[in-house]
């Protein structure tokens, strides 16, 4: 009888291993991707040259990484050295991999002088949607 009740717990183990394991599984699979917002003020004074490295950066990181989803950069209205970029990348880990790229330390090497304020904003998404090829 003590070697059945040894059995049974063994197997109740191996069963709550394998069910984790594939839980563990489905949840990486069905993680959300990473969205954040980017709020920066240029110097006016250097705003084209930033201008130019930001779209630089964008073209690469969309061209070569797997990982980035969306880079949206846009200026709020009548201010144009306040840059918003909308960052959407498949997961943490390729958020973590952008920002060991050559193309983007460039950029944040090249930019840093001309960046007068910083604000990462972490989200948390809803529903992200959009229509293939209509920007």
């Amino acid at each position: 009888m003590a070697a059945r009740r040894v059995v049974l717990l063994y197997g109740a183990l191996m069963t709550a291993c394998v069910l984790g394991t594939f839980r563990a599984a489905a949840t990486k699979t069905m993680e959300q991707p990473l969205v954040r917002i980017a709020e920066l003020e240029i110097n006016p004074a250097r705003l084209e040259v930033y201008r130019a490295a930001l779209k630089e950066e964008i073209a690469a990181s969309i061209r070569v990484e797997p990982g980035v989803l969306i880079l949206y950069a846009v200026s709020v209205k009548d201010h144009p050295n306040q840059i918003r970029i909308f960052e959407t990348y498949a997961d943490q880990a390729a958020y973590e991999a952008h920002l060991q790229t050559s193309h983007f330390k460039k950029y944040k090497s090249e930019t840093q002088s001309m960046v007068k304020s910083l604000k990462l904003i972490e989200t948390d998404p809803i529903l992200l949607g959009s229509k293939t090829g209509q920007h």
